[in-house]
């Protein structure tokens, strides 16, 4: 069901202040900042040879990564995401499962313009995972 790993999320208490360590430190090609407000969040995405890192911050006090955040003040692993070609189905399955998906169960617009879901983490051996519908024909840069 899964495909290849599509990004790993690094929460991050200063998003310029990580970007710049990845460009600056580790010679990394680093988007610009891109804020989801819908998911209380400003990403970052530094992209690698074969997957993608995405550094979050919190856009909001109400924001999930501010949570995160309080919790583990210096940032830390957020989550991982796989790529799935039908979401819907892999939904299904995951759902028959016994897997459980986070929020209404619904897909929604990632950071890529792409659905997305999460599932929840006492599901995967306390790993957050994300699963984003990619079409072979269209990869997300």
């Amino acid at each position: 069901m899964i495909g290849r790993l599509n990004h790993i999320a690094i929460a991050v208490p200063d998003l310029a202040a990580a970007a710049a360590r990845y460009r600056d430190l580790l010679g990394a090609e680093v988007h610009h900042p891109h804020a989801l407000p819908e998911h209380g969040v400003t990403v970052v995405f530094v992209q690698l040879e074969n997957t993608k890192i995405e550094l979050m911050s919190p856009l909001g006090e109400n924001s999930p990564i501010a949570k995160f955040l309080a919790s583990n003040p210096g940032g830390g692993m957020h989550h991982v995401c796989f790529e799935v070609a039908d979401i819907t189905s892999a939904a299904e399955t995951l759902v028959a499962g016994g897997a459980r998906i986070l929020g209404d169960g619904k897909p929604k617009l990632g950071a890529h313009g792409l659905p997305v879901l999460f599932l929840h983490p006492k599901d995967f051996d306390g790993t957050l995972i994300e699963l984003e519908e990619v079409k072979p024909d269209l990869q997300p840069a």
